[in-house]
Formats: C-alpha cells, structure tokens, sequence
C-alpha cells in the first residue's frame, strides 16, 4: 500500500506520490556539502601547489575544474541515475536533491528539461573539467580550448535554467529567502560568474595568440 505524504514543496499542487520526508535536518545535510567541498578543494589544492610551474591563478581554476567536474559527475550523475525515484530516496545524496529542491522542485518532477540538461551537464561537462585540469597540471595546449569549451556549456546551462522557471515566474520555488535566494539564485549563479570569467580570460588568449599568428604569417609572405 503507498502512503500519501504531504511535501513541503512548490507549486503546492505538485503530485508525488512517492516522496518521503528526510531524516536529517537542514544543518546536517547543509554541512556534508559545503564540508564535502572544502574537503575536496583543499585535496586539490594540496595536490596543484606540488606544481611550482603553475601560476596562481591558474591554480585556482584547476581547483574549480576539479570541485565542479566531482559536482557535475558526482552529485549531477546522481540526479540522472536516480531521477524518478528521488522523492522518496534516503540516500545522503538523495537528500541533498530533497533539500535542494526546496529551491527547484523540478527535479523531483521528472521535468524533461532537468533530465536533458543534467544529462549533458554529467556526462558532457564532467569530464570536461576533469580534463581541463589535467590539461592545466600539465600545461598542455589543449587546456585553451577545453576551458573555453566547459565555459560555454557551464554558462548556457544555467542560463537556460534559469530562463525557462523564470519565464513562468519561478513556481517550482519556495519563496523563503533561504531556498529562494540561496538555493536558487546565489548557488547556481556560481556557474554564471566563474565560467564567465574563464571563458573571457581564455578567448582573450586564443584571440592574441592566433592575432601573434597571423601578424608573423602575413610579415614572412611579404
């Protein structure tokens, strides 16, 4: 026999049948992700500064490749495997997916646009940021053009997430400040910031390197 339980989600008429309320709090499962995070930029941290070759700044976004490729497979992969069975799921991992869906209920909805982004965020952008910090810890060429590549994929992600629940006038959100405005909005405008900047800082230098190019190509044909 399925037991009905009452959610706390938005909008209120939202149907699931299956979901089960978590049994950790909101401080528990809030300090496993942000000390996960820690643990996890402090690991590659410790690891990028056995490089004395690499720049700090540069480090700093090998350390964001590595913290956003474990998000994207890990956390992201998750949602994917497990999607619509999430609203019942008392995993850590499926709890965190409750709790952040305080913010966008849509991942507990089967939304076709959650899955399909997810999918490519997982499977696509993942590896892509693992690679790019490979590419980085070796000083490989190929890191321009795979930064500048997650970027894009990271930066049009969010902006079509965004886009298609702002449009309708964010009902898949609890308006409390706390899963409205940090869940929602300060979170994933990580992926707006960061990206951004990667992506300027790595055209600028794809566009003076080929500009070097082509200025030395057009003086040995004169």
């Amino acid at each position: 026999m399925t037991t009905n339980y009452s959610h706390p989600y938005f909008p209120r008429d939202l149907h699931l049948p299956h979901f089960v309320p978590n049994s950790h709090g909101t401080a528990y499962i809030l300090a496993v992700v942000f000390g996960s995070f820690a643990v996890i930029l402090l690991t590659a941290a410790m690891f990028i500064l056995r490089n004395k070759s690499i720049s700090n700044r540069d480090r700093l976004i090998y350390m964001w490749c590595i913290l956003s490729g474990t998000i994207h497979i890990g956390l992201e992969g998750y949602y994917v495997l497990n999607y619509d069975s999430l609203a019942g799921d008392q995993s850590i991992l499926g709890q965190v997916w409750k709790e952040y869906s305080k913010g966008d209920s849509r991942y507990l909805s089967s939304d076709s646009f959650m899955l399909s982004m997810e999918r490519i965020t997982a499977y696509i952008d993942g590896p892509l940021a693992f690679y790019s910090a490979y590419a980085i810890y070796t000083k490989s060429p190929g890191r321009h053009i795979s930064l500048l590549s997650v970027s894009i994929c990271q930066l049009y992600g969010v902006i079509l997430y965004f886009a298609t629940t702002f449009f309708l006038g964010s009902p898949h959100s609890d308006p409390h400040p706390l899963y409205y405005w940090f869940y929602f909005v300060t979170m994933n405008c990580i992926w707006v910031f960061i990206p951004s900047y990667v992506l300027t800082r790595e055209w600028a230098t794809l566009y003076q390197k080929v500009s070097f190019y082509d200025h030395r190509n057009s003086k040995k044909s004169d």
